[in-house]
């Protein structure tokens, strides 16, 4: 459950917002399914895990733990303000209900009847295979997402099992501060150094805790485009139908065509079942054929309409899904530096705090 403040409305005529709202999850994957669907041309910005994955093995993986619970609001809310920050999906008016209403905005995403849309992508799945001529740009676009999802996925395995090995290490340095205080008691003259440089180990040791929960969130931000790699071939799919579509109605069309040719001329150009009967049992009435031809003209001039339609809409999805693509990209080149930048200013940070350790326990040993 997230509780957010709501924004302030800045429309004339409208009823001010509520001062704060409570969201589930659940909410938060129904906004995101409908722009999805309502916005087939944008990489719609991907929701946090709902299940901790990708973790050292010290750390909880239960989704009901308090710092992954934390990590996770900090991620719904990221959410938000990549929805907010987009050019198209922040004037959605359902996702302005979702900020501001504390109910009926479900109501009003039922009303779109997005859901319908929803389950023509089941189609998708099966148009990947028979589309004939597929855009060139989408398929490597499609390439890129999975080895992009492949390369984030290998990176944070490699991640979580550095971060194991280094609690390992941060945990046995408490065995030297056991030591160290258990030798000092035997010991007079060089008991209060063995006793500090002890207490710096137990320090040391400890302060793994919370170096490796603050790395949790560098790894957030790196399995935000784990997930965005999706929202990409979603986008992908999405072109692949519309493109099956426009290749189905043209191929009906052709298929009309040539069957009003065939009944105008009296020759059959391939093979049919029907053909062959024509040929045994006689042509058809003048006026039988006459009716065929003006059905099948009528048909035609309607599927002419119909391809001339899809093919604009596929024009426009193209140039308003590459727009969007080129956006994320430079989203995207922009925040995974940023995070492994951060990444690594912090391990140098925990190798300066190491040094400092091992200073501070010099000291002590050089004072004995």
């Amino acid at each position: 459950v997230l509780s957010f403040r709501a924004v302030e409305s800045q429309s004339e005529g409208q009823c001010a917002p509520v001062d704060s709202l409570w969201r589930r999850y659940s909410e938060f994957e129904l906004l995101r399914n409908y722009l999805s669907v309502t916005y087939p041309h944008i990489v719609v910005p991907p929701l946090p895990e709902k299940r901790a994955d990708f973790v050292w093995h010290k750390l909880s993986a239960d989704n009901m733990d308090p710092d992954f619970v934390e990590r996770r609001r900090i991620g719904l809310e990221n959410f938000l303000l990549r929805v907010a920050s987009h050019p198209v999906l922040c004037q959605d008016k359902i996702f302005y209900s979702f900020l501001t209403q504390e109910g009926g905005w479900k109501e009003m995403v039922n009303e779109t009847g997005f859901q319908l849309k929803a389950d023509s992508r089941l189609k998708a799945l099966n148009a990947t295979f028979r589309v004939k001529n597929p855009d060139k740009r989408f398929t490597e676009l499609k390439h890129y997402s999975d080895e992009l999802q492949s390369v984030i996925s290998h990176l944070l395995r490699v991640r979580a099992r550095v971060a194991d090995r280094l609690y390992g290490v941060y945990k046995v340095h408490g065995n030297y501060g056991r030591v160290f205080s258990e030798w000092s008691a035997i010991e007079k003259e060089m008991g209060d150094g063995l006793q500090s440089a002890g207490h710096h180990m137990d320090v040391y040791a400890a302060s793994i805790d919370d170096i490796l929960e603050e790395e949790e969130h560098y790894a957030d931000q790196l399995k935000e485009y784990l997930f965005y790699a999706e929202a990409l071939r979603a986008v992908c799919r999405k072109h692949e139908l519309m493109q099956y579509d426009l290749e189905m109605a043209a191929q009906d069309l052709t298929s009309k065509k040539q069957q009003c040719e065939e009944l105008a001329t009296g020759t059959v150009r391939t093979f049919s079942l029907k053909g062959m009967t024509s040929k045994l049992f006689g042509q058809e009435a003048p006026e039988q054929r006459e009716a065929k031809i003006k059905v099948l003209e009528e048909q035609i001039q309607e599927g002419e309409e119909q391809l001339k339609s899809k093919n604009l809409e596929g024009r426009d999805f193209v140039k308003s899904a590459w727009a969007d693509i080129e956006r994320f990209k430079e989203q995207k080149n922009h925040d995974l530096k940023e995070a492994l930048i951060s990444y690594a200013v912090m391990q140098i940070s925990m190798c300066k705090k190491g040094i400092q350790v091992w200073t501070n326990a010099k000291e002590c040993f050089s004072k004995m």
